[in-house]
């Protein structure tokens, strides 16, 4: 399995067109999310780490500078569930934001359903449940 961590620019285009896919196949697909809220245009201000095997993209997540020390971790995905993957990304994409962005606290809109995913790697809970596109999520934090 390979960790692979590159800017909007640095991206192939066919690793952003797996990208694109992918997310299409998790969240439109697979969560009926709509896919205006997926093309939100932050692509090319993020970081884009995935982990990647001999079918493609296994894993992935990107990370947008906020500013002022802050992070924000979304779109976060593990193709085949239950196998480490999305434990393995999530603790890739914290170390990128504390070595790269510099970053002491990540903020994410966690689904509601994965809170304990995020507790296990030290986020903690900081908001009521709201809905997003149909989803019922909460704001976590996680200080670095």
């Amino acid at each position: 399995m390979r960790e692979i961590v590159k800017r909007f620019e640095d991206l192939t285009p066919l690793e952003l067109h797996e990208i694109i896919c992918t997310r299409f196949d998790v969240f439109v697909d697979g969560q009926s999310c709509p896919w205006r809220e997926e093309l939100d245009g932050l692509d090319p201000q993020a970081w884009h780490v995935f982990l990647r095997d001999e079918n493609g993209i296994a894993a992935y997540l990107r990370i947008l500078d906020e500013g002022g020390g802050t992070a924000h971790l979304g779109r976060v995905l593990a193709v085949r569930r239950r196998q480490g993957l999305g434990t393995q990304v999530l603790r890739l994409g914290i170390r990128v934001c504390r070595e790269q962005l510099h970053a002491d606290r990540i903020v994410i809109h966690a689904q509601q359903y994965a809170q304990a995913f995020y507790e296990r790697q030290g986020f903690v809970v900081t908001s009521d449940v709201f809905d997003e596109v149909g989803i019922p999520h909460i704001m976590m934090e996680k200080a670095l």
